[in-house]
């Protein structure tokens, strides 16, 4: 455990409890957008209730948020019994969302995969001895949400046993997958298992380029069409688009195709470059076409229909109180709903993944592995993992994350910093901003 990990600066988490109260209960959606991998389909956002201080009109983001996830069934992923039980014995808080790959088996070859799935079987994949083995040691310490993805989690042959046992333990589990095999028969067991919540990855509004990027023709119809078998089903549906410069241009369109689907939620998310994603470093956006985006998203969210959000960009909090200073706000509860108490960067904090082989990373991208379930017991990794306990240690970023005066709430993207650099704790590669602190630095000679 970080030696100050009572420190509030180098626990961005504690800064915020002490401003908006205890954080325990609240669902935190950047943690789930973390978790996005696989297929791109993984991050399932949950939405605030109607009626939500931060969902009435006028708020940011306005409009009228939908229902179909956890927070409206009245669950508090890591706001149970054993979860405070943990952090007062600890001083860790516990795991409020986990991703976990059970499979890495996927009908698709998506251009951006973080795990670039292939069809058949993988050596290794935990059973489901093994799970729940796992499910049990996790549920001393929390009762998280848990996002069942892949690879194609549907292809899993029990995936059923999974969420009944999950379910049964006190966590809540949902699903990532990329809808293609969603049928009648399927959304009519995910409405018997309470799934409340699915994500789907579409990250074109045309088939012929959907299909392209998918590695598959006929894919975009058949998500599409698994998207409204669901829907009728009352099934949540949240729609993911990984932002490229190959559509960058097309959000709006894919804003409009989402609302017109009656889906629950939109994120829009920024490539991370490891696994297939690799092969697209010279489509990923520059940094100041990045920050382009956050602001018209920014813009975007007082207006949509939509549960909406950027995900996998931790520097979207930064730019969410630049704006409200800039407008004469304050980023509150009541005005920006769970924006104004979540953070960027959340791997090992309150998230983390486990993948099809057991081991634990702090998101999907982050190419390294701390422990592995079959060897130890999850909660053991959680709490002694030296990588863990620095990503929870704000004080040793480095370079302009280091000195940034919005890392409380930003961080940086700690898996785009290993990727880039091989330094997890080294500053964002995609920022543009330059702290007030090193401004001096950065001037230009006269």
């Amino acid at each position: 455990m970080a030696e100050n990990v009572g420190n509030a600066d180098a626990r961005p988490d504690l800064e915020l409890d002490e401003e908006f109260g205890d954080t325990r209960p609240t669902i935190d959606e950047q943690a789930m957008a973390d978790a996005e991998k696989g297929c791109g389909q993984t991050a399932v956002g949950i939405p605030m209730p109607t009626g939500h201080p931060g969902s009435h009109p006028g708020g940011h983001p306005g409009g009228t948020q939908r229902h179909g996830g956890a927070r409206s069934m009245g669950f508090r992923p890591g706001g149970g019994e054993a979860a405070a039980a943990y952090e007062a014995r600890t001083g860790i808080k516990a795991p409020r969302i986990i991703a976990w790959e059970i499979t890495r088996s996927c009908n698709l070859s998506c251009a951006h995969c973080r795990a670039a799935a292939e069809f058949g079987a993988y050596e290794g994949e935990l059973s489901l001895d093994q799970i729940k083995s796992t499910i049990d040691d996790i549920v001393t310490i929390t009762n998280p949400i848990i996002i069942l993805t892949g690879g194609e989690p549907l292809m899993r042959p029990d995936i059923w046993e999974i969420v009944d046992y999950a379910q049964d333990k006190g966590a809540m589990p949902v699903i990532g997958t990329n809808a293609t095999l969603i049928t009648e028969a399927i959304a009519a067991k995910m409405a018997e298992h309470k799934i409340t919540r699915i994500s789907v990855s579409v990250d074109f509004p045309t088939a012929e380029e959907h299909d392209a990027f998918r590695g598959q023709v006929g894919c975009f119809d058949k998500t599409i069409e698994g998207i409204k078998i669901a829907k009728r089903h009352g099934v949540g549906v949240q729609i993911n688009m990984t932002v490229t410069t190959m559509n960058a241009d097309r959000m709006e369109e894919m804003h409009t195709l989402a609302e017109s689907l009656g889906v629950d939620a939109f994120h829009i998310f920024m490539l991370v470059p490891t696994g297939r994603g690799e092969d697209l470093l010279d489509k990923e956006l520059p940094p100041e076409e990045y920050e382009k985006v956050l602001e018209w998203a920014y813009e975007r969210q007082k207006t949509s229909s939509l549960h909406f959000k950027p995900t996998d960009a931790p520097h979207y909090y930064r730019i969410i109180r630049q704006k409200a200073k800039a407008e004469g706000k304050k980023v509150t509860r009541e005005e920006y709903g769970l924006d104004a108490m979540t953070r960027g960067c959340l791997g090992g904090i309150t998230f983390c993944f486990i993948s099809h082989t057991g081991d634990i990373q702090p998101c999907g991208y982050f190419d390294m592995q701390l422990g592995n379930v079959k060897e130890q017991p999850f909660s053991q990794i959680w709490t002694e993992s030296k990588v863990f306990n620095e990503l929870r240690d704000y004080s040793l970023l480095k370079g302009k994350c280091g000195a940034c005066e919005y890392k409380a709430v930003c961080g940086g993207c700690r898996a785009r910093a290993l990727s880039v650099t091989g330094d997890y704790l080294a500053e964002e590669p995609y920022c543009v901003y330059v702290p007030a602190s090193m401004r001096a630095e950065y001037e230009e000679p006269a």
